[in-house]
């Protein structure tokens, strides 16, 4: 057992409370980290006096050896220490001595860890966010490639109107936007440095916490010093806005499973992104978008554990907090390969336009435009609502579409109806006219692709 503590207790601790206490199995994942923030804390207590400017070289230049040698194999850090904390500490006090002691001088391991997640946080929205703009990108992509390919819209999984598949990919898009935003947001509320707090009332040592925070490209020191090393905020903000980018992504992926079946054929998926069966050969499963929709709930129950954790936890830093780094590194992983192979499978699947274009024709999605045709010829619409219900009726018993009728079958249900009927029920019409900002027709999607490609642009 290697620990930095000890010197209060006279005996050991038991190996299986060791091991329940250890955190090096998983929190040796910022490595990175806290090697990072260590070189901020050494050059801080150098330009402070605190430590002399030799000693604080010393430290840097050991620290930077560690970082070196555990990137390139050469050092591997051992399951024998406590933390990666202790790992990095007594590594460096193995390599240069008694100076390596001073490190930790006005330094507790709460603020410590507090620093190292926020920048491993920190590092992981940066990285989610390019995955973003990779992603919304391809979405850009398909919107500019099929304003003329309609497709019928749902309400309640039933045809309702027709719009066109950029229209439909369009709101993902709106959708991913917003995830976008919400990492932006979090990174700027989280962006305060708590080194510097000590374990809870900060230090007699005059530390210069703005220049640490500077070092470290934060935006300024955290304000007090018990909330500091005990907020957790920022991550149930990103476990919460990872589970909403997990919600997209499984209501996107529900879509394309249905529209790959056979029944609807919309979309074929790439043998890049799809599975067989071992039993029937002529299986080609979707199971990409079954697994991006399935692990959703995995994100969830990192959101809820962390809530739970957290619910009543007094101040200031409790050892139940170390329970949030395991559920944070996986919700992290697990979105970011979500995204990544999610986006690889749409940029590679094939649209079927003329099945699209069918099943829009033969679901009675034009039924709202023939009514709208009779209210612009005086019927008062609750009248015209009546009439096309009375219209669709007659259309299912006789097996037709709404624009297979002939001109007199119309004037049966009402003589209102004229030749132009046909015109203004045809999916061109009944997608092209609707131009209000957000609608499908090509004039509004034409707006809102020039604003997506200036939000892409500037970020």
């Amino acid at each position: 057992m290697a620990q930095l503590w000890g010197g209060r207790f006279t005996k050991e601790t038991d190996q299986l409370v060791y091991n329940f206490n250890a955190s090096i199995s998983f929190d040796q994942k910022f490595y990175k980290q806290d090697i990072r923030g260590s070189i901020a804390h050494a050059t801080m207590l150098g330009e402070c006096g605190i430590i002399t400017k030799e000693e604080s070289k010393a430290i840097i230049d050991g620290l930077e050896g560690i970082l070196s040698d555990v990137e390139s194999g050469k050092l591997e850090i051992s399951s024998k220490y406590e933390d990666i904390h202790s790992f990095v500490e007594a590594t460096l006090i193995d390599r240069i001595g008694d100076t390596g002691k001073k490190l930790h001088t006005g330094r507790s391991r709460n603020d410590q860890v507090a620093l190292d997640m926020r920048l491993y946080t920190r590092d992981e929205i940066v990285n989610i966010k390019d995955l973003l703009k990779e992603l919304m990108t391809t979405l850009h992509s398909l919107m500019k490639d099929n304003l003329d390919t309609y497709m019928p819209g749902f309400t309640h999984l039933q045809k309702a109107q027709p719009v066109t598949f950029a229209h439909h990919v369009g709101a993902y898009m709106e959708m991913f936007k917003r995830d976008f935003d919400r990492m932006c947001d979090i990174y700027d509320r989280m962006n305060y440095c708590p080194l510097g707090a000590g374990a809870l009332a900060g230090t007699t040592y005059p530390l210069d916490r703005k220049l640490t925070a500077d070092l470290l490209e934060f935006y300024g020191p955290t304000l007090n010093s018990m909330d500091s090393v005990s907020d957790r905020d920022y991550l149930i903000e990103l476990l919460s806005a990872l589970s909403t980018i997990a919600m997209h992504l499984a209501r996107f992926s529900e879509e394309i499973i249905i529209w790959n079946s056979n029944e609807y054929q919309f979309v074929e998926l790439d043998d890049a992104y799809s599975t067989g069966s071992s039993i029937m050969p002529q299986k080609k499963n979707p199971d990409i978008a079954e697994l991006v929709r399935g692990k959703t709930g995995r994100v969830y129950g990192a959101l809820i554990s962390i809530l739970t954790t957290m619910k009543g936890i007094p101040l200031a830093y409790n050892k139940d907090m170390q329970e949030d780094k395991e559920l944070t590194f996986d919700a992290i992983d697990t979105v970011k390969g979500c995204i990544a192979l999610f986006n690889g499978m749409i940029s590679t699947m094939k649209l079927n336009k003329d099945n699209m274009k069918i099943s829009a024709m033969n679901g009675f999605t034009n039924a709202t435009d023939a009514a709208d045709y009779l209210v612009k010829n005086g019927v008062p619409f609750r009248d015209a609502h009546g009439i096309i219900g009375r219209l669709v009726l007659y259309c299912i018993d006789n097996n037709k579409a709404i624009d297979e009728l002939s001109i007199d079958e119309f004037k049966e249900i009402s003589p209102v109806f004229n030749e132009d009927i046909y015109d203004a029920i045809s999916l061109e019409t009944c997608v092209g006219k609707r131009n209000t900002i957000g609608a499908p027709g090509p004039d509004a999607m034409k707006q809102v692709i020039a604003i997506n490609e200036e939000f892409l642009n500037n970020i």
